[in-house]
């Protein structure tokens, strides 16, 4: 299954090329990780948060534009012990316009470790395993 997040491309979020800024990339992948939580039905309240962004990444393929509506494609890569790797396509009407990697951590913040991924959580993001149509375009 990919989750899918729609995004509309804001003013703002351009730069002075008149093109969607690189920086604006990680905020559209970090809108579709909160929504990919919400729906494995994660809490989003601050102080039972769980999880830490271990590392990002992204690489541009396309220009976008102000106005344009973009959507955020996400699969899980890998599962891990305590940790999962998301792989993120952003598209429009013209095809990839970036592509994107993630990893989350579990983490314990009163320890200040990386803690096993529960059960339940690991089922629900092995619904999200690789599927065929991200990456294959």
């Amino acid at each position: 299954m990919i989750h899918e997040c729609t995004v509309k491309v804001r003013a703002f979020e351009t730069d002075g090329l008149g093109h969607v800024s690189n920086i604006s990339y990680f905020i559209y992948l970090e809108e579709a990780r909160i929504e990919l939580f919400r729906e494995l039905g994660a809490s989003l309240e601050m102080g039972e948060w769980e999880f830490i962004l271990a590392s990002t990444s992204c690489d541009f393929k396309q220009q976008a534009y102000f106005d344009e509506k973009l959507t955020v494609e996400t699969s899980v890569e890998k599962i891990g012990n305590s940790s999962f790797h998301l792989y993120h396509e952003v598209v429009n009407d013209r095809g990839i316009i970036a592509t994107g990697k993630a990893a989350i951590v579990h983490f314990d913040f009163h320890t200040q470790r990386a803690s096993a991924l529960p059960i339940e959580m690991r089922a629900k993001l092995e619904q999200f395993m690789e599927t065929t149509k991200v990456k294959e375009r």
